[in-house]
């Protein structure tokens, strides 16, 4: 292997093994000792809960945004969880319908939160339908809940061995590096709700099965986390990773990004999934293949580094089985 692809692999597995934005999925083991082992799909464990509802599906989402940005950035953390939570609807297959929003924080400091939240959901073309403020001095919170609607699902459960993973993201924008994130508004503006909406058009016509957008996790992160409910595990070949100009891959690869997801594709149709994103101005690469290993791996070059087991990522399942264990009841 060559020392500078020797070089880059080693801060890959750096960064990805040190990212708070994944070493914190680690505590929602906890989600998994109380509530149990259900359906992920259904809750707890997807990016969106999906409840039975006619022909289609119910979605049900939420995200608590990072309180240091909130204090920091509150129209932009405003922003963010109108982003976060329409990107968590479109990586279960679905359309958002509504939101709703919780806010605690000194009146000034909220007010700029709402504006954010204003700015976001008429960018996204999400009403906002209503929420909850609680008045008060000190560091603030934001928490913002969605519903949306799906006809056909993109879970992690439908990830098999031999599938083809594709990257599709904007790599037009601002690199927040504090955060760390990769703003896309001011660059792609009023294209990111139709942007959001190949997501649904893929599923409903079949050519995508399982779909993670790339959250605080990062794109490694978010990948294990979309591995991990089967065991599945994949190789992502680094060269083949679209990134935007002027950002080190490793950055990259542990950065937030507005428009990212990760597509989990039966053999075969990587291009026709592909050509969608292409043809909007989005960059869509086919990055590797998962695999029977529950390990993930990345390659450059000659060089490859396995980055350990996708398993207990979250530990909701682990969480789950050491409930039972203890004599708890799975409600």
């Amino acid at each position: 292997m060559d020392p500078e692809g020797a070089q880059l692999l080693s801060e890959v597995r750096r960064a990805y093994r040190e990212h708070p934005g994944l070493r914190g999925k680690s505590a929602l083991s906890l989600v998994g000792e109380v509530f149990g082992a259900r359906d992920p799909v259904q809750g707890p464990g997807d990016d969106a809960a999906a409840v039975p509802d006619g022909d289609g599906f119910l979605l049900l989402a939420g995200e608590a945004i990072w309180p240091p940005f909130v204090e920091r950035d509150p129209y932009g953390a405003g922003i963010a969880a109108v982003v976060a939570n329409a990107n968590d609807v479109a990586a279960m297959g679905g359309r958002p319908v509504a939101l709703v929003d919780a806010v605690v924080a000194a009146p000034t400091h909220a007010r700029r939160v709402l504006e954010g939240i204003r700015t976001g959901a008429d960018l996204y073309r999400v009403p906002v339908v209503g929420g909850h403020f609680t008045a008060r001095e000190g560091p603030a919170a934001l928490s913002a809940f969605i519903l949306g609607r799906a006809r056909a699902l993109l879970p992690a459960t439908a990830v098999r061995p031999g599938q083809a993973l594709l990257l599709a993201c904007c790599l037009e924008g601002t690199l927040r590096p504090e955060i760390p994130a990769f703003t896309s508004v001011a660059e792609r503006g009023s294209a990111l709700p139709d942007d959001l909406e190949l997501l649904p058009r893929l599923a409903e016509e079949g050519r995508v099965r399982a779909a993670k957008d790339v959250s605080m996790a990062g794109i490694l992160g978010s990948l294990a986390m979309l591995l991990e409910p089967t065991g599945a595990g994949a190789v992502v070949l680094l060269d083949r990773i679209p990134v935007p100009p002027g950002v080190p891959l490793p950055i990259w690869l542990i950065t937030f990004p507005t428009f990212g997801f990760l597509l989990a594709v039966d053999p075969g149709m990587a291009e026709e999934v592909r050509r969608p994103f292409q043809e909007r101005g989005l960059a869509c690469e086919a990055i590797g293949e998962t695999d029977a290993t529950g390990h993930l791996r990345v390659r450059s070059g000659d060089g490859e580094a396995d980055l350990g087991t996708v398993r207990g990522v979250t530990g909701l399942r682990a969480g789950a089985i050491r409930r039972r264990t203890a004599g708890g009841r799975s409600p």
